[in-house]
């Protein structure tokens, strides 16, 4: 599928606004991203109720939500450790607390090492072995391949991708102990979620990721055709893909009247920054791609029709 022909694009940066210098405590906070954690959770929590047979065990999901978490926050202040210099050159990510030195780069790693393996051996002793597994493979993926990866192909999109996708999967196993069609499932839409959504954001933060030397597909392809037809085709498959739980009766209709909606509102907005080609129309798709995620997975499992075993 073609990207509708227009006029050249205008150039869609712009700048951050600088964060105010805080206290200690406060910035290792901020370096945690605790709200992006919030949304990881979201989905570990879905994949665990889906994967339940009967009832929730408390217990295991709150050891779950833990485990995760605690990856998760990892896998950030690591991110964050590696990309200290080349933060420093773009104006988004200028003021975090690494780059402002408010966080040693050392106490990061540090602190990071000691998630991962706190982390992974919670959910190796609380949870399960696979999860355990699935955890450590996320925070591995996400700061020791897709991190150094922006530095060097445009693929790094499809590979963060990866690691994005494996929380939903890790509630699912917590639950199980395995890997079922539903995990899958929940894998694959968190998956194809995540590529029109980070294109979105490269598109907003064009010459931002330049200054930083990122080779994001908005950086490596300026006329901007490249993104335009990637975010239309991804978001095609995703709407597909949203409608597997229904087909393979992890959910019921109200859960497919919602993912229909959702998605045929999802694909306007990417058509329009298609035709449009600004930052407004990539920060729309960008929003609408934060309030359809959580959306189509609270409708999937407030719409539960039936459990794999």
């Amino acid at each position: 599928m073609k990207a509708v022909a227009a006029a050249p694009m205008i150039p869609i940066s712009q700048s951050a606004n600088p964060v105010a210098p805080k206290g200690g405590i406060a910035s290792f906070f901020e370096m945690m991203k605790l709200k992006m954690v919030f949304h990881i959770l979201i989905t570990t929590f879905v994949g665990y109720y889906l994967g339940s047979k009967v009832e929730m065990a408390p217990a295991l999901l709150w050891h779950t939500l833990f485990g995760t978490g605690v990856l998760a926050i990892g896998a950030f202040a690591l991110n964050q450790a590696i990309e200290k210099e080349f933060d420093k050159l773009m104006e988004r990510t200028r003021a975090r607390p690494i780059p402002t030195e408010r966080v040693g780069k050392t106490a990061a790693v540090v602190f990071g090492c000691l998630c991962f393996l706190v982390g992974t051996g919670y959910l190796w002793i609380y949870v399960n072995v696979l999860t355990a597994f699935l955890g450590g493979l996320t925070l591995v993926l996400y700061a020791a391949v897709y991190t150094p990866m922006k530095r060097m192909s445009s693929l790094n999109t499809l590979v963060g991708a990866i690691p994005g996708a494996l929380p939903p999967l890790m509630g699912w196993t917590a639950a199980q102990d395995s890997i079922g069609m539903g995990g899958v499932i929940l894998a694959a839409i968190l998956f194809f979620w995540q590529l029109p959504h980070f294109l979105a954001l490269a598109l907003m933060y064009k010459d931002d990721y330049r200054l930083g030397g990122f080779k994001m597909l908005s950086v490596t392809d300026p006329s901007g055709e490249a993104c335009f037809r990637h975010i239309i085709v991804q978001t095609l498959i995703l709407i597909l893909v949203s409608l597997f739980p229904f087909v393979f009766r992890l959910a019921g209709p109200w859960y497919l009247a919602i993912a229909l909606i959702g998605g045929g509102y999802f694909m306007w907005a990417a058509i329009s920054l298609s035709r449009r080609r600004d930052r407004d129309a990539a920060r729309m798709l960008f929003f609408t791609s934060l309030a359809y995620l959580p959306v189509l997975l609270l409708a999937m499992a407030w719409d539960k029709a039936i459990l794999f075993v």
